[in-house]
This record gives structure tokens, sequence and C-alpha cells, in this order.
């Protein structure tokens, strides 16, 4: 510990020696048997254009998400990450409709501070997830 002196008080001051970077990897889950689905109900060509429709809107609202945390718009934010279940969902996204499920219920109890927490959580496995069925899909711009 160093101590320094101003004037005539005396402030100890700790020296951290190694600082921790803390890494968030956050695993994402895929229905499988929802995509599947999907592509059976619809065909090859139409399941993979609502696909890749699906993506692009989730990334949008991903974003609003954000937005309005930005903007304190708790009910918009609530409406966003709503919405953000009933899409997830139908394509089989299970981590990303539960982490914005668990958004929805933060604004619910009025808990800012969880509501920051998931949201960032959210963001993570929104792209995590995005990723993960772009690739599989090999989706294409």
């Amino acid at each position: 510990m160093s101590r320094y002196a101003v004037g005539a008080l005396r402030i100890g001051v700790n020296v951290v020696d190694k600082i921790l970077t803390l890494e968030h990897k956050e695993t994402v889950r895929l229905d499988p048997d929802r995509l599947n689905g999907l592509y059976r109900q619809l065909g090859d060509k139409n399941a993979l254009d609502v696909l890749c429709r699906t993506v692009e809107e989730l990334a949008v609202r991903l974003s609003n998400c954000e937005r309005f945390w930005r903007q304190r718009d708790w009910a918009g934010l609530r409406k966003c990450a709503r919405s953000l279940v009933a899409i997830a969902d139908q394509i089989g996204m299970v981590a990303l409709a539960r982490v914005a499920r668990d958004v929805a219920q933060s604004v619910d109890a009025r808990d800012a501070v969880a509501t920051g927490a998931t949201l960032s959580r959210l963001i993570r496995v929104g792209e995590k997830s995005l990723t993960v069925i772009w690739d599989q899909q090999d989706l294409s711009v």
C-alpha cells in the first residue's frame, strides 16, 4: 500500500498488481426441430426467404431494444422484447426467446439495474444466435 500526504491528511491507496477481465461467452440453443418443420412446411426456397427476413427483423429489433433502453422508453423496450420472444420462438431460437422474456419481466418489475444487465445479455445472445443461424443456414446477402 502506498501512502500520499495531502496537507495533514494521509490517504491510503491500494495498488492492484493484476487486473482481470471478465469475458462473456454465451451459449445459444437452437431448436432444430422447429427449423426442420419450417422447411418441411414451406419448402426450401420459401423457408430460406422467411428465415432471411426473420434474421433481419431480429437484428432490427435488437437494435431497437438498445435504443429504447438509452431513451429510457420502458414501454417501448417491453413491447420490443416481447416481440423478440414471439419471433425467436417461431424459428427455434430458444435462448434468445428466454432472455428476451427476462428483459420484459425486469421491465415489468421496474428494476432498471436488472433490465440493463438482462438487456446486455440479450444483445450478446442475440448477436451470437444470429451468427449461428446465419452460418448454419449459409444465408448470404
